[in-house]
């Protein structure tokens, strides 16, 4: 059980976070709620004191001899600020401490998770971004907002993320003790983690990061190539293995650019999707956005041809009819190889990582490995991360079973079965140690 601060500042999504409070408490935590005053307007302390049996106080005057300002913090495991409002990302950039809130930000010596939620408008201002930027400078883990619905009929990068995602990142960070860096002069009081003690055989957990500072793309789904205006060319890929791989990376620390190519799956909260349909768009969506990336990860299913024309109106079953049989011929074009030509722009330089996916199914001129270790070598990748495909074989499951191939080395590294986050965690361990 641990002693759990949830900090809620006075914006609408203050009601989600009577959910996270469930989370903890139903998880055997001792949670004390510290909102705002602002927050009281949206949620009554009656509710927060209800749902966590204990008493609700906004100012440092309340129970005075007790000296709550400094032992909240000072007394917590985990502090958690849900949803944090612009002008509260802004007072604890900047060390004020003008309610109860603030000051526990001020004491507090262990993990600070915070979680902004606002309109598009002040999360993309300077003054926001160049305080969320102080605040994780300081080892206080920053979990973005997502896209969605906001107040009103206005949606956008803002929402604040659903309350099981929050719990899932702020269970991780407990479980593993994972600390704030050290004041000059006043230590830490969790203890550092051994990356072997992580998730096992070194692995780094998402909670602990590995991806702080870096900038990742990751394309995901299948390209789908216009026929006629009802009718394409496309494939079985779900997208789910792309956006496991975008989630975990964000809850590592990474800044996400999620290129998604016709996946209809809920945003990974911290990423930003750049939708796309066909190869082409894909193609130059990831080119724009891999400038100045660290890794840029081509999950996604890209057709490798595309109809030579495209016609403006549905073509008909028949364009004879003196034989009901005929049917159109399809002449295609080959699309470009986004891979390949990724690893060309990229030249003899070392950044970014580039890790290409194959789908690959033996045959009789080889295994399934035999095809990879050929094309691995033939795309020029850093990694190549193969699975075998087929009938109820990895497209739309839940899980996955993948081999892992280095470029320069003949060691593969297996993951799986099992779930696709914990495959996609096995993928940025591989990525971590290129980086």
């Amino acid at each position: 059980m641990a002693r759990i601060v949830l900090g809620v500042a006075g914006g609408i999504a203050a009601y989600k976070a009577c959910s996270l409070l469930r989370l903890f408490t139903e998880a055997g935590h001792e949670v004390t709620v510290v909102p705002t005053e602002s927050a009281l307007r949206f949620v009554g302390a009656p509710t927060w004191e209800a749902l966590s049996g204990r008493p609700v106080s906004t100012g440092v005057w309340d129970s005075v001899h007790e000296v709550p300002h400094v032992r909240i913090g000072q007394s917590a495991d985990l502090v958690v600020v849900a949803p944090a409002t612009a002008d509260l990302v802004a007072k604890a950039a900047h060390g004020l401490a003008g309610d109860l809130l603030t000051n526990v930000l001020l004491t507090a010596r262990c993990p600070v998770v915070v979680a902004p939620a606002m309109h598009t408008e002040m999360w993309d201002h300077p003054a926001t971004q160049a305080n969320v930027s102080t605040l994780m400078e300081r080892g206080v883990h920053v979990i973005p907002p997502v896209s969605g619905r906001l107040t009103g009929a206005d949606t956008g990068p803002g929402r604040l993320p659903e309350p099981a995602d929050l719990y899932a990142v702020c269970e991780r960070i407990l479980a593993h003790g994972i600390p704030v860096p050290a004041h000059d002069k006043y230590p830490a009081r969790a203890t550092p983690v051994d990356d072997a003690d992580v998730d096992g055989g070194g692995a780094v957990s998402a909670a602990e990061g590995g991806l702080e500072g870096r900038t990742v793309v990751v394309s995901a789904g299948g390209t789908r190539e216009p026929l006629d205006p009802v009718r394409f060319l496309g494939n079985r890929s779900s997208g789910k293995q792309g956006y496991a791989l975008a989630a975990v990376a964000a809850r590592r620390g990474a800044h996400v650019v999620l290129v998604s190519a016709n996946a209809e799956l809920a945003t990974p909260p911290g990423v930003s999707v750049v939708p796309v349909s066909t190869a082409l768009e894909l193609q130059a969506a990831v080119e724009e956005a891999a400038e100045g990336a660290d890794v840029v990860v081509m999950a996604a299913a890209v057709a490798d041809f595309r109809p030579a024309h495209y016609a403006g109106t549905k073509i008909k079953k028949s364009h004879d009819p003196t034989d009901p049989d005929a049917a159109p011929v399809v002449e295609l074009v080959r699309n470009p190889d986004v891979l390949a030509g990724l690893v060309e722009r990229r030249g003899d330089e070392a950044s970014p990582v580039i890790v290409g996916f194959a789908a690959e199914t033996g045959d009789d001129e080889g295994s399934v490995l035999d095809h990879a270790r050929a094309k691995l070598a033939r795309k020029g990748c850093d990694l190549l991360v193969v699975n075998e495909v087929g009938t109820d074989k990895t497209f739309g499951r839940d899980d996955n079973t993948i081999h892992i191939l280095r470029q320069g080395s003949s060691h593969v590294v297996d993951a799986g079965p099992a779930p696709k986050d914990e495959v996609a965690a096995a993928v940025w361990d591989a990525v971590q140690q290129i980086l």
